[in-house]
């Protein structure tokens, strides 16, 4: 009788790894971490930029990148298109097929990037225009500004100009060409004659200007 009551050697086996076993929290969710293992990342040995070391021949720890290479995102090829430039000067015509759709697409591009301080009909009357007392951002339907080939246009784009930050990094070659574009357009339409537009822009012209 006594016999019948002991666990089999199995059942005691499996009870005891399962004693020693040490309890684990549920899989974290994808994107926690560990307070300790952020500390430990934010705190370990690391290399400043321009810190001399000698690991590398040069000692030097930035790395130049190998010869012949470009960034994966910039574009490479005729420089009249990607840099605004061609020959020593700034090209005269915008190499790109200029369309209604190109303007449109200007237009929106001129909005969310420039008007901000250029002013949305491009005259540099914006909020952020009338609090700049001492350098105000330039009227881009200006005669002189407007007397710009589309290459220095593209130029100021791309490298900044006084105050006016680098918007490289923010605007792909395309939409910088369509604000090109777009700048020269609101140039001529300064211009244009009343009696010259077609009579459905005519008469909007009519009710909606002073």
């Amino acid at each position: 009788m006594k016999r019948g009551r002991l666990l089999p050697p199995a059942c005691l086996a499996a009870a005891l790894c399962l004693s020693c076993t040490p309890s684990t929290p549920a899989d974290p969710e994808p994107g926690d971490a560990d307070a300790l293992d952020l500390e430990r990342m934010i705190r370990q040995q690391r290399y400043a930029p321009y810190q001399p070391s000698e690991l590398f021949l040069d000692g030097a720890v930035m790395r130049r990148p190998p010869e012949g290479t470009v960034p994966n995102d910039r574009v490479t090829g005729d420089p009249g298109l990607t840099r605004g430039i061609a020959g020593g000067a700034y090209v005269t015509r915008i190499p790109v097929p200029v369309t209604l759709d190109l303007l449109r697409y200007g237009k929106e591009r001129f909005e969310i990037f420039c008007a901000t301080c250029h002013g949305i009909a491009g005259d540099g009357a914006s909020e952020v225009a009338r609090n700049m007392t001492q350098r105000r951002p330039p009227s881009l339907v200006d005669a002189r500004v407007q007397a710009f080939p589309p290459g220095r246009i593209y130029q100021v784009i791309v490298q900044g100009y006084g105050l006016m930050r680098s918007y490289e990094p923010n605007i792909p070659l395309r939409d910088r060409w369509a604000i090109v574009a777009y700048v020269k357009a609101l140039g001529r339409s300064r211009a244009a004659a009343l009696d010259a537009l077609p009579e459905p822009l005519r008469e909007r012209a009519r009710k909606e200007l002073p």
